[in-house]
């Protein structure tokens, strides 16, 4: 029995004294620390401007309920580090397109904020039928010219869904005053966010009260320019290499039916998957147009097809 006792003793403290052995030699990695950082993984508190910027608009957070609506939004797209560093590497995909089209619009630049909190330039559906990167809903964008039917859905059209994006814009801020309101707007509805100015016989946003995620919405907007403006200050390392490659492509003219896709993928020189990801607004595997509608199919830049007019 006391040769038992021993024994049992001397196996952990032999386990303890290699282990400190082989980390004495090979210091630990995780995502949070490197292989030279002796210091701990800590989560800290994040400071909170006094005034923030939206689309040339200034906003003083000088009343504690701004202050803490600004740091809830810094807070949880700080610490939701896997969401917000995703939407850092789709943003160095797609945001050269969208900042090309809000400038040829006339739309401040960060309203590309926006298509990033709406859907994390993923061409979603949400619960209610919003669609693509800007979440159009089916009348909206039958309402501004996109075709939206079972066989072509223009909402999941990146450029086209911008414009349109931009169009609606504009027009909240004519209606509303501000480009603040107008982002308001695009989650309450122009009319949802005039009447509550007129109820409340107020004119800025930051004197509304919201309902919740109205609330939280253009500040959601604000926290995640913020840390893509400035990532370090916030803790996020992203490597150039580790960002997911611009979404480069050009367009051939189709003005006719494709009555299989993925034929007329391979004579464009790419495959079927290639063909859907680059116009994930064609939904089937043809493509009606009794019209004869011009249509601008988007490819690789390094496709090398047979055909550069239509099939």
């Amino acid at each position: 029995m006391h040769m038992k006792i021993k024994r049992n003793f001397f196996i952990p403290v032999i386990g303890v004294i290699l282990l400190a052995i082989v980390a004495a030699r090979k210091p630990l990695y995780t995502a949070f620390v490197g292989l030279s950082s002796p210091e701990n993984y800590r989560i800290h508190a994040l400071h909170v401007p006094d005034q923030v910027v939206f689309a040339g608009e200034e906003m003083h957070l000088d009343e504690p309920d701004l202050k803490e609506r600004m740091d809830k939004e810094l807070l949880v797209n700080t610490y939701w580090q896997s969401n917000t560093l995703l939407m850092m590497k789709r943003a160095h995909q797609f945001f050269p397109i969208i900042e090309r089209i809000l400038k040829e619009e006339g739309v401040p630049e960060d309203f590309k904020y926006l298509a990033l909190i709406e859907s994390g330039l993923e061409n979603l559906r949400s619960p209610a039928g919003a669609k693509g990167f800007w979440q159009i809903m089916r009348a909206t964008g039958k309402e501004y010219g996109l075709e939206v039917n079972a066989n072509v859905d223009e909402r999941y059209h990146i450029e086209l869904a911008t414009r349109v994006a931009c169009r609606y814009l504009k027009k909240a801020k004519a209606k509303l005053g501000s480009w603040t309101l107008a982002a308001a707007s695009y989650n309450r509805g122009i009319s949802g966010i005039r009447r509550v100015l007129e109820k409340q016989q107020v004119s800025a946003y930051k004197d509304l009260l919201l309902g919740t995620e109205t609330k939280r919405y253009v500040f959601r907007i604000l926290a995640v320019k913020a840390i893509l403006e400035a990532p370090e200050q916030y803790g996020f390392v992203l490597p150039e290499a580790q960002k997911y490659p611009a979404f480069a492509y050009r367009t051939v003219l189709v003005d006719t039916a494709i009555t299989n896709i993925a034929d007329f993928a391979q004579k464009m020189g790419v495959n079927y998957k290639t063909m859907k990801r680059f116009n994930p607004w064609l939904l089937e595997n043809h493509l009606n147009n009794k019209s004869r509608k011009p249509y601008h199919i988007a490819l690789p830049m390094d496709a090398s097809s047979e055909h550069q007019s239509a099939p």
